[in-house]
């Protein structure tokens, strides 16, 4: 599937985003990087939960692992 994001944030790499099924179970799309210090988050990431049952309420949950920058969730999307 893939999974559309664009998150505004003043510093990405403190982001940790993942998209947890309606089951619970969670698929890692990034991980923090402190070396990565541009503005925003604005891709699409493949994820393959081909195990899944397509139908319920699937979440994008977006961590700020650092302090100080800030951000929000613009919009998202799955496409399956």
């Amino acid at each position: 599937m893939q999974v559309g994001v664009d998150i505004k944030h003043t510093w990405r790499g403190d982001l940790v985003i993942d998209l947890v099924a309606p089951d619970g179970s969670t698929y890692r799309m990034k991980s923090s990087s402190s070396n990565d210090s541009a503005d925003n988050v604005i891709t699409t990431y493949t994820v393959n939960a081909s195990t899944e049952v397509a139908n319920g309420t699937w979440k994008l949950k977006v961590q700020d692992v650092a302090r100080y920058d800030t951000g929000y969730i613009d919009s998202w999307k799955l496409t399956f």
